[in-house]
């Protein structure tokens, strides 16, 4: 059988088929413009390098995953020029009728890393990506985390403090939460760069911050036994280590266990994806994998009706 995925990123989209291995045999990338060019884009990949017997994608949001809902499929309140209220699942199905499973960009990705990558043999972690914007996908228990909606960790309220950082955040909904403070256009909008041109330490020690307030948080809600952190301004070379010492004297001693206390463990409990950029579209075809009847995956992604 082949398959077909999706990474519909709110800055790029990744269209791979596979057989059924599940990794990618035909790829191909395009930035993420309006909706009609965008969907265009991929349909005509398919065409070219299909058939398919299933597709999976893994899409930015808020995204509307409720297979029992009316409106199952629409990306909901991105701020995200054009996108708002549009109905992915049936722009596409337009152009490329097959069986299609639906979950979040993160999502996807971290179910890439837990089948592929470096989440192999858990069963609870957390997948970040700290890029343009933030978000977050989590198995726990052996199950893609879905629940009212889904996991939304960039738009966790975090401490801001106004005197060290005046910064009133970037997010149309919040202001300062922690994609409004710390994500890629965060750091853009603060600093007049993009993070990639930033080398003075005093933009990543607050980044550092930023980033070790959102860690304390999910570790100790979630318990997760890795975190994954992906994204554009996670490969900054310093900001990692950084986070990681800081998370330490957050924490302070109280979660005695050698991953969060032995400076070697945390360095492999707050890992970078070993998919790297692929997560995302390698997770995609999984979840198009889980929609075949007869496959067995354990984390399949929200299916809708057809």
């Amino acid at each position: 059988m082949r398959y077909g995925g999706i990474e519909a990123g709110g800055t790029k989209w990744v269209c791979a088929v596979a057989d059924g291995a599940g990794l990618p045999l035909e790829t191909e990338t395009f930035p993420t413009t309006g909706p009609e060019e965008t969907i265009s884009l991929a349909t005509r990949f398919f065409t070219a390098n299909g058939p398919v017997d299933a597709m999976g994608v893994g899409a930015f949001g808020p995204l509307d995953i409720r297979p029992t809902s009316p409106t199952w499929g629409t990306i909901t309140t991105t701020p995200k020029p054009g996108w708002e209220n549009l109905d992915l699942v049936s722009a596409l199905r337009s152009g490329i009728e097959v069986p299609l499973a639906l979950d979040t960009d993160v999502n996807a990705a971290a179910l890439g890393e837990w089948r592929w990558g470096a989440a192999a043999g858990l069963d609870t972690f957390f997948y970040i990506t700290v890029g343009t914007g933030i978000g977050g996908g989590a198995v726990v228990n052996g199950q893609l985390l879905h629940g009212l909606l889904h996991p939304e960790f960039g738009h966790m309220r975090i401490p801001h403090d106004r005197v060290r950082d005046p910064f009133a955040g970037i997010c149309p909904y919040h202001g300062d939460c922690l994609e409004g403070l710390a994500s890629g256009e965060a750091i853009r909008h603060r600093w007049g760069r993009a993070g990639q041109q930033i080398s003075d330490p005093g933009p990543w020690e607050l980044e550092a911050e930023y980033l070790a307030h959102a860690l304390v948080n999910m570790i100790c809600i979630g318990s997760p036994q890795r975190i994954i952190i992906g994204g554009g301004v996670a490969k900054q070379p310093t900001l990692l280590p950084m986070a990681r010492q800081r998370l330490s004297d957050l924490l302070a001693g109280y979660l005695r266990v050698p991953e969060l206390t032995q400076p070697d463990e945390l360095e492999r409990y707050i890992v970078t994806p070993s998919l790297g950029d692929r997560a995302g579209v390698v997770g995609a075809i999984e979840l198009a994998r889980d929609a075949v009847p007869g496959n067995t995956g354990s984390a399949a992604g929200a299916a809708g009706p057809g």
